[in-house]
């Protein structure tokens, strides 16, 4: 399906899906940008439309929540290192804090690639660009996060071997890229680990089912960028070699065109 008007509001190229058109005018990510047509939010030429496959043009006028879609803004890129006690979300209907109001007045318009939990850390990623989080979260991509987690107790030899072989979930099996134990005393430790995961709340799933509690959990790394140097709730503006670090290595072409990087 597609569809053509007079131009209102400019879209990246002519015959693109919609919802890659409401990622890359930095609406939201892809996925969102999916939710948000299933939805009845968008509108075409004055046509609710909530089915995928539609494909549109650079002369279609294109609304959300009645919004007309205007020009591409310059692309945007930040990192923040979140603190506990801030829910990951543009708005939190319960009125708890959320990140964005931890970023700086010029980033813009953006939202977060990801999430991380009220009560984890850490290196939490924001953009405008559809495109660049979708690459980021959706699984085919393998993109790898390292964590450092906190357990209540001590990591046992089996407990070690069970995560080293991998085992199953509810919703699917596990096995970490890599691993390693660290500082351990009476009552806990530290384990740095490494995945290839999207699933919700994973790690805290999965150091449940070895009855090992999470007392704290903090992302480190995304790809090859980390947190290092980042104080706690503070954020930054990518550099061009950043953005294209975040993303595995087949997909760092085209990062660098078109974006408000610093």
């Amino acid at each position: 399906m597609t569809m053509g008007k007079k131009i209102l509001g400019k879209v990246p190229l002519p015959g693109e899906r919609l919802q890659k058109v409401l990622a890359g005018a930095g609406i939201a990510s892809r996925r969102a940008a999916e939710e948000m047509i299933r939805e009845g939010r968008v509108m075409v030429n004055d046509h609710v439309i909530k089915e995928m496959g539609v494909r549109v043009h650079r002369d279609d006028e294109i609304r959300v929540d009645g919004r007309l879609i205007g020009p591409q803004p310059d692309k945007v890129y930040l990192m923040l290192n979140k603190p506990r006690g801030y829910v990951t979300t543009m708005k939190d209907p319960e009125g708890r804090p959320v990140v964005t109001k931890l970023l700086p007045e010029e980033a813009g318009r953006v939202f977060p690639v990801g999430r991380l939990d009220y009560d984890s850390e850490g290196l939490l990623l924001f953009t405008n660009d559809g495109d660049w989080a979708f690459r980021l979260q959706h699984p085919r991509f393998l993109q790898q996060k390292t964590y450092l987690v906190k357990v209540k107790g001590n990591i046992t030899a089996s407990e070690i071997r069970r995560l080293e072989k991998g085992f199953d979930l509810e919703d699917g099996p596990f096995r970490p890229l890599r691993f390693q134990v660290g500082r351990m005393n009476d009552k806990s430790c530290w384990i740095d680990i490494t995945i290839r995961e999207g699933r919700n709340r994973i790690l805290r799933r999965v150091f449940e089912y070895l009855e090992l509690p999470v007392i704290r959990l903090i992302r480190t790394a995304i790809g090859e960028l980390t947190l290092q140097g980042l104080e706690e709730g503070q954020s930054r503006f990518l550099s061009p070699q950043e953005v294209a670090a975040c993303l595995p290595p087949k997909d760092r072409s085209s990062t660098k065109k078109n974006s408000k990087i610093s």
